[in-house]
């Protein structure tokens, strides 16, 4: 796809603004005339995502072609189309994907946006329309309407969980267990909320993020091991073995940050490959050099996964008869992260990683982590204009 123009970037930015989550997809002079346009890996992606449509179990031939309802929208009206979603029985069966009367809305390498949203394929030619007028209208329009009902669905959620928040943030709580993790465990059994280990976001679709309000503490973001097939140590237990320290008599542990800034006391540092789009561990040994791979599809997946939409719970650390206690106090509420901010991040050092990994006698290698993390205070690099709420004002 061609690069945005400023009129093109300025109506992405107001449909990020109001927490829109959409692909781009570019219909080419050929694409027109002939009917046809590649469903690109962020638009399969994106339906896949969206339960829409998975072209990876789709069979090739017409006769496995998926229908889904469409519609077009003009700056006072809307358009009926349907969408085709299809691999062809020659070649490979590359996905393809086309949008009927699509030619009376759009000129070739037109930029659209697509969201898909109460069972149909929104389409929103961005080279055409001026979003932040339709928005800022005094007058309804199709447009004005879908936003405001994309966010009346999404806020509906939001509310219930802040009202659930509000309910418990009245007086401290005794901490569950004494960890650095109770934190967020004391919190999720307070809501009712069962704990686990899934990867997927902790209530209705929101991930829940806890931390206590000290200065200078890093908010996680996810946790992800490496892509083992690329990288050279095949293991937490092989990364342990080769830069772990005795933590005592008894076991061997790596508690340490990487960055790709500098490099830490065991000599390990991040490096970005854009060639190979890889994110790199490096240790400053030369027999050993790049030693773990992440692909940085892999972690936008996951940042994408864990945080389309997040509410990051500050506690205040009080103790009570010997024991910790969590007054919770405030919430910052996020929506959808800016992906391509995410490698910049990395390669300032914004974003880094914690290996948390031990083995104790007949406990065998644990592995915390890894553990990507972002600095305090730059949650507005990563994502959208968020919403602060105070949870002792009712």
């Amino acid at each position: 796809m061609r690069s945005l123009n400023n009129f093109e970037e300025q109506n992405l930015k107001v449909l990020t603004e109001n927490s829109v989550s959409l692909t781009l997809i570019e219909p080419t002079k050929n694409g027109l005339e002939k009917s046809i346009m590649d469903a690109t890996g962020s638009v399969r992606n994106y339906l896949k995502s969206n339960s829409f449509h998975d072209y990876g179990l789709q069979s090739q031939g017409p006769e496995n072609k998926v229908i889904i309802e469409a519609i077009i929208y003009g700056e006072s009206s809307v358009f009926k189309s349907k969408t085709s979603l299809y691999r062809p029985q020659t070649k490979k069966g590359d996905p393809r994907i086309w949008f009927s009367s699509l030619t009376k809305h759009s000129k070739p390498n037109d930029i659209l946006g697509l969201i898909c949203f109460d069972g149909k394929i929104h389409i929103l030619n961005l080279t055409q329309l001026s979003v932040e007028q339709l928005l800022k209208s005094a007058l309804i329009n199709p447009l004005k309407e879908l936003i405001q009902e994309i966010n009346g669905v999404e806020n509906a959620i939001a509310n219930e969980l802040l009202i659930m928040l509000r309910k418990i943030a009245g007086s401290p709580i005794p901490s569950m267990v004494d960890a650095d993790t109770s934190v967020g465990r004391t919190l999720e059994t307070a809501l009712g909320i069962d704990i686990n280990s899934s990867k997927q976001p902790d209530y209705k679709g929101i991930e829940l993020k806890s931390f206590r309000d000290k200065k200078g503490n890093r908010k996680t973001l996810f946790a992800q091991v490496a892509d083992w097939n690329l990288s050279k140590l095949k293991s937490s237990a092989e990364i342990l073995d080769t830069f772990g320290y005795p933590a005592d008599t008894t076991y061997k542990r790596l508690n340490c940050t990487v960055s790709a800034i500098v490099r830490n006391s065991q000599g390990l540092k991040f490096n970005l490959d854009t060639e190979l789009n890889h994110l790199l561990e490096n240790s400053d040994k030369k027999e050993i050099g790049d030693f773990a791979v992440w692909t940085l599809d892999k972690l936008h997946e996951r940042l994408l996964e864990k945080h389309n939409e997040t509410f990051w719970v500050k506690a205040e650390s009080i103790q009570h008869n010997g024991k910790e206690h969590f007054l919770y106090k405030e919430v910052e509420h996020t929506r959808k992260p800016i992906v391509s901010q995410f490698d910049i991040l990395l390669e300032q050092g914004i974003i880094t990683m914690d290996h948390l990994i031990s083995r104790k006698p007949n406990k065998g290698v644990t592995e915390r982590g890894p553990l990507f993390k972002i600095k305090p205070n730059c949650l507005n690099l990563l994502f959208p204009p968020s919403n602060n709420y105070n949870l002792m004002q009712q």
